[in-house]
């Protein structure tokens, strides 16, 4: 096990309630996210919870499911408990935060995160997608990647805003919220507890770019759609359908 993708769910949430047992195409759509991990071929997959009901769910279609706090303030907090749990040994090199919300991800998003992080010498990978849409570019729901070009399709991030940047002529990058980390990453990482800037712009992997962590950027050219509202999840379903 030196991968492990780890899909944080909680049934709380304001906008969507229960959200993780919605159905999509006959299947709760927690199922349909685990399903695209399983298709990427990453490795082993669990789903940290804090729902017995969620967590029944999907042991129902044969996935690992973690019972975690209800305490935990952000997912990477989730998963860290779950790892925890699931790897005393210290097997796992790699873990993949993937979102409970992305039911339609490509699964060669999830692949091209863990290659990233294992092809450089970085702490945290992640993606991105060149912003064509120009109300996306004043939009602060769309958090953006200032980043420093170190391979083709690849960035070196400096900072994620919700603002519009950088300034000037040239393309701007919407952040994709998939991350890789390398185990020792995800240890300093959620034991550094929220920072000045993450709490300002209400964007969590700024905690670590000012713990002095490096994060790298797969650029990809897709969007997967999140599941916030009612009608994301009629998108959802017509995709999937």
């Amino acid at each position: 096990m030196s991968r492990l993708i780890l899909i944080p769910a909680r049934m709380a949430s304001t906008r969507l309630p229960g959200k993780p047992l919605a159905d999509i195409a006959g299947l709760p759509m927690i199922v349909q996210v685990a399903r695209r991990a399983a298709e990427s071929g990453v490795g082993e997959i669990a789903i940290a919870t804090d729902s017995a009901e969620v967590a029944r769910a999907v042991e129902a279609y044969r996935f690992a499911a973690v019972i975690t706090s209800t305490n935990h303030q952000s997912g990477s907090d989730r998963i860290f408990e779950a790892l925890q749990t699931l790897d005393p040994g210290r097997r796992c090199e790699t873990i993949i935060n993937l979102q409970g919300d992305l039911p339609t991800i490509d699964p060669a998003l999830i692949a091209r995160t863990a290659d990233v992080l294992e092809s450089g010498e970085t702490d945290i990978a992640t993606l991105g997608v060149e912003i064509e849409d120009e109300a996306e570019k004043t939009n602060p729901n769309v958090v953006k990647i200032v980043g420093s070009p170190i391979a083709p399709e690849r960035l070196r991030a400096l900072y994620f805003t919700r603002a519009t940047a950088p300034w000037g002529e040239g393309p701007l990058h919407h952040h994709i919220g998939i991350y890789a980390y390398r185990r020792a990453a995800l240890e300093r990482f959620v034991k550094l507890g929220p920072s000045p800037l993450e709490t300002r712009e209400r964007l969590e992997q700024l905690r670590a770019l000012e713990a002095g962590m490096r994060i790298d950027v797969g650029l990809v050219h897709s969007v997967p759609l999140g599941v916030d509202t009612p009608e994301d999840l009629e998108r959802a379903r017509a995709i999937l359908s």
